[in-house]
C-alpha cells in the first residue's frame, strides 16, 4: 500500500505534467507494490486538487470495458475516471494544437442521467431507469504517464492509467438524443474516419453485451468508497473501438448513422 505522502506526491507529478503537457514516469514503476485501491487513490488526490482549483465535475468516464483491451492489460475488470467542465467540447470543435501531449479519440455512447444511482445492487434496469437520455459521443484521451519507460522498456499498465484519471481528457456529445426506451443500444453503433477513410467500426454490444451494464458496474463501484452518480450527471458507458491516433489536421468523424453523427478537428 502507498503512503500518504506517495499518494500526494504521484497526484502532484500528474497534475505537473498536465499543466506542463511533459509526461511523468511509470508510477508502477515507482511504486512496484502499487494495488489498484492504490490507483485509485491517486486518482481521487489528483481529483481533489482539479475541484480545489475551480474545476467542476460534471460525470464519470468508464473504460477497459471491451475483452480486447482488458486482454491487453491482463485484466477482467474496467476501470473508471472523473469528467471535468473544461473537457466539453462542442460538436465539431477545433482542439488547439498543444491542448493535449498525445490525444487519441474513442467512439462512445453517453448516458445524461435524470435521477441519481447509488449502489450496491444497481442492475441494468436501474440504470434504465435513471437515465434521461442517450447520444452518440466521442472521448478524448490523453496520457500525463509515459507509454513505456525509456530504460526499462516496461510499458504503463492499468495502476497508472487509472491514477491517470482513466486517460481521460475531453468529452464530445451530439447527433440525437434518445430515450433508453428507444432503442436496442447493443445495436448502436459507429463508423469512425480519419480524413474521410474509415478507421474502426463498433457497436454497442462491445461494451460489456451492453452498455447500461458498465454504468451499473460504475455506480456499484462508487458504492465501496462512499460515491454514487448524481441526477444531470454524463456518464461515458465505454469504447466499442480500439482508441485512435490523432494527429495536428486531423478530422475525427464518428457516424452513428440514424442516431447522428459527432465530430472534431485537431489543429
Amino acid at each position: 500500500m502507498l503512503t500518504s505522502n506517495d499518494i500526494e506526491t504521484a497526484a502532484a507529478s500528474l497534475d505537473e505534467a498536465e499543466r506542463t503537457r511533459v509526461q511523468t514516469g511509470l508510477l508502477s514503476l515507482q511504486y512496484p507494490h502499487m494495488t489498484m485501491d492504490d490507483a485509485y487513490a491517486v486518482q481521487a488526490a489528483w481529483v481533489k486538487k482539479k475541484i480545489a482549483a475551480g474545476r467542476k465535475v460534471i460525470g464519470w468516464k468508464i473504460g477497459l470495458t471491451s475483452k480486447a483491451m482488458q486482454y491487453a492489460l491482463n485484466i477482467d475488470t474496467p476501470d473508471s475516471g472523473v469528467l471535468f467542465d473544461d473537457m466539453l467540447f462542442a460538436d465539431g470543435a477545433t482542439v488547439p494544437a498543444g491542448r493535449f501531449i498525445q490525444p487519441r479519440i474513442e467512439a462512445e455512447i453517453a448516458f445524461v442521467m435524470k435521477a441519481p444511482l447509488k449502489g450496491p445492487n444497481v442492475t441494468v434496469f436501474d440504470v434504465l431507469n435513471a437515465t434521461d437520455y442517450v447520444t452518440p459521443a466521442l472521448e478524448i484521451l490523453d496520457t500525463r504517464i509515459l507509454r513505456v519507460d525509456p530504460q526499462t522498456k516496461k510499458a504503463r499498465n492499468v495502476f497508472d492509467t487509472i491514477s491517470d484519471n482513466a486517460a481521460n481528457a475531453g468529452i464530445v456529445t451530439a447527433g440525437r438524443a434518445m430515450r433508453p426506451d428507444q432503442l436496442d443500444m447493443r445495436w448502436m453503433g459507429a463508423i469512425v474516419s480519419r480524413n474521410a477513410e474509415v478507421e474502426e467500426t463498433g457497436l454497442g454490444a462491445g461494451v460489456l453485451n451492453h452498455p447500461a451494464r458498465g454504468v451499473a458496474w460504475l455506480a456499484n463501484r462508487l458504492a465501496q468508497y462512499g460515491d454514487s452518480i448524481e441526477a444531470g450527471q454524463i456518464v461515458l458507458a465505454g469504447s466499442f473501438i480500439r482508441p485512435i491516433e490523432t494527429r495536428h489536421g486531423d478530422t475525427i468523424c464518428a457516424d452513428f448513422g440514424p442516431y447522428g453523427s459527432v465530430s472534431l478537428y485537431f489543429a
